[in-house]
């Protein structure tokens, strides 16, 4: 057995394993145009209504894991983002946002992996969870903070509320009690090999969502 699985933190080993793809959705054609204001408040409106079918499946799922022996301990209320998302969408589309809100191909393939996982797999929501929550709490401050300041929203207020975890006081001290979680998964190193490669997967389902939007935000030449 290769000695460095026994020593090097599961935290470590998701983080450098999935970081390829971690780069690779963050450098997005969709997103680097979004982020350097290329796109508009539409572009934007369009990314917050693929989230809200992500994280639904993600939060509709989270109910049934709570008393889950391997992913019970990652389901914390203070993440939970959907009514935030909720609240965004109404004042991004209006009190009838529903209405017409359709995922995304890319979308509806990532929400409902999502969902078969927290059905079938716990082990693998993790990886879905930690992808999703993590980047939130990190680079998820960046968007908000550009969003603000490109298309007026108030700071912290309708439109970003997705982006701000009221609950949540030290964000530094929340992700190192969450890699904490991580270390202590109860799952064998086979086991934490398969949430490593769901973990890729889920990058790879998300960057699919970038390209999907890129095609539908061009930027004209």
């Amino acid at each position: 057995m290769d000695a460095t699985a026994t020593v090097t933190p599961f935290s470590t080993l998701i983080r450098t394993a999935s970081h390829e793809q971690h780069t690779e959705a963050e450098t997005s054609t969709f997103m680097s145009d979004l982020l350097g204001g290329r796109l508009g408040v539409d572009a934007y409106t369009r990314y917050t209504e693929q989230l809200w079918f992500v994280y639904r499946a993600l939060e509709e799922g989270a109910a049934a894991l709570r008393d889950d022996p391997v992913a019970g301990p990652f389901i914390q209320p203070e993440l939970m983002r959907s009514a935030e998302l909720e609240r965004d969408l109404a004042h991004l589309r209006g009190a009838d946002w529903r209405e017409g809100l359709e995922p995304l191909p890319a979308t509806a393939a990532y929400a409902d992996r999502v969902a078969e996982c927290a059905r079938t797999w716990p082990a693998g929501y993790i990886a879905h969870h930690y992808t999703r929550y993590l980047g939130d709490l990190s680079g998820g401050q960046i968007i908000r903070d550009k969003a603000e300041k490109t298309w007026g929203f108030e700071r912290k207020g309708d439109g970003v509320r997705f982006y701000v975890f009221e609950q949540i006081t030290n964000p530094a001290a929340f992700k190192r009690g969450y890699r904490e979680l991580l270390d202590a998964v109860n799952a064998d190193d086979l086991e934490k090999q398969r949430i490593v490669e769901e973990c890729k997967r889920a990058f790879a389902l998300n960057t699919a969502v970038f390209r999907e939007l890129g095609e539908v935000f061009p930027l004209s030449a």
